[in-house]
């Protein structure tokens, strides 16, 4: 229940009664269950029914418009494809109130740990048609009336992913002080890094399409937390689901879906290729988990991330690894953390 001592906690239970009720859901002996949230600035809550289904309610920062709500718009657009995604159930735009459909509780991240090899490899393979049909379907349905067709990753935001990395992985957790000249030095090898991913075609990307983002229901998979989707490598989602910062992959298993993968689109003949690519994403994306995870610790006081920073340090160390043309930027990180060296 909501601690209403606090005053965030008096200030949600008012939005949530609020919610409950304008929409006579406060007739049926509702109890309101906090749930863990995400690194935004979304609270969620589970309202349990005398009578089922249950549901969810994201609690936004403030109000909002429902029409022009990220997460509204985009999945406007994946329902079209279609993609699995949760049913919006109601909204109160001035309490800042999203309701939508409870998926449960189990993620793919939770359920690998009971899940047999074979369904093991299902889920994944389940996963990386998804992310097939996101890539096909919204290339299909483009169109300026969705947000994601009119951002990108592009040199500004790759850039300033890597600067975040810098300020809040290497600076704020690490303590590093970095001189003006060292700066200045990982920048312009991030440079190098951003303009040759900046410059690849671009396909519709989920953006943070990985194992916490995929709800198990009914045997079927569920894509959340798709507010902000943008177009960008097609290497992209499959970086973010196969060098997952919340689960380990045997790299036989990384191969075999990423050939799964080229073969759906009909790209076998490109794997090598592809995988050069794929390596050179996941660099990029593994580097700005850490400036997130680094945020969250410092500026957030949140320090539910700070598990998952080994495993990322690896996956860096890696990509590192198999990009030996970036061997000037892998000596000046390696200089700075030495889990690089």
């Amino acid at each position: 229940m909501l601690d209403k001592r606090q005053p965030e906690g008096a200030e949600a239970r008012e939005r949530i009664d609020g919610y409950l009720q304008r929409s006579g859901l406060a007739a049926r002996d509702p109890r309101v269950v906090p749930l863990t949230g995400d690194a935004s600035d979304r609270r969620y809550f589970r309202v349990l029914m005398s009578e089922p289904p249950s549901l969810v309610l994201s609690l936004y920062s403030g109000p909002f418009e429902f029409d022009t709500l990220p997460f509204v718009n985009v999945a406007r657009l994946l329902s079209q494809m279609p993609v699995p995604i949760p049913e919006v159930l109601g909204h109160a735009d001035d309490l800042g109130v999203l309701a939508l459909q409870d998926l449960g509780d189990v993620t793919l991240q939770a359920h690998l740990g009971a899940a047999t090899p074979a369904e093991h490899a299902a889920l994944y393979r389940q996963s990386v048609a998804l992310i097939a049909t996101l890539q096909r379907r919204g290339a299909e349905l483009q169109s300026p009336d969705y947000l994601p067709y009119g951002i990108a990753f592009d040199v500004e935001k790759l850039t300033w992913e890597m600067d975040f990395f810098i300020k809040h992985f290497l600076e704020a957790y690490r303590g590093v002080v970095l001189s003006d000249a060292a700066r200045g030095a990982l920048r312009k090898e991030f440079g190098v890094l951003v303009r040759a991913l900046a410059e690849e075609p671009r396909v519709l990307c989920h953006r943070d399409y990985h194992s916490r983002n995929l709800m198990l229901r009914d045997e079927e998979l569920y894509i959340i937390d798709f507010q902000d989707a943008r177009m960008g490598p097609d290497t992209y989602d499959m970086v973010s689901l196969l060098r997952d910062s919340y689960v380990d992959l045997a790299e036989s298993t990384v191969e075999e879906l990423i050939a799964y993968f080229l073969a759906i689109k009909g790209q076998t003949g490109d794997a090598d290729e592809f995988r050069q690519r794929f390596d050179l994403m996941a660099l990029q994306r593994n580097l700005k988990a850490l400036g997130t995870f680094g945020y969250q610790t410092t500026a957030r006081r949140n320090p539910v991330y700070i598990q998952y920073i080994p495993r990322t340090l690896r996956h860096v160390r890696n990509n590192l690894d198999a990009l030996p043309q970036y061997e000037a930027l892998a000596d000046l990180l390696a200089a700075h953390v030495e889990e690089f060296r």
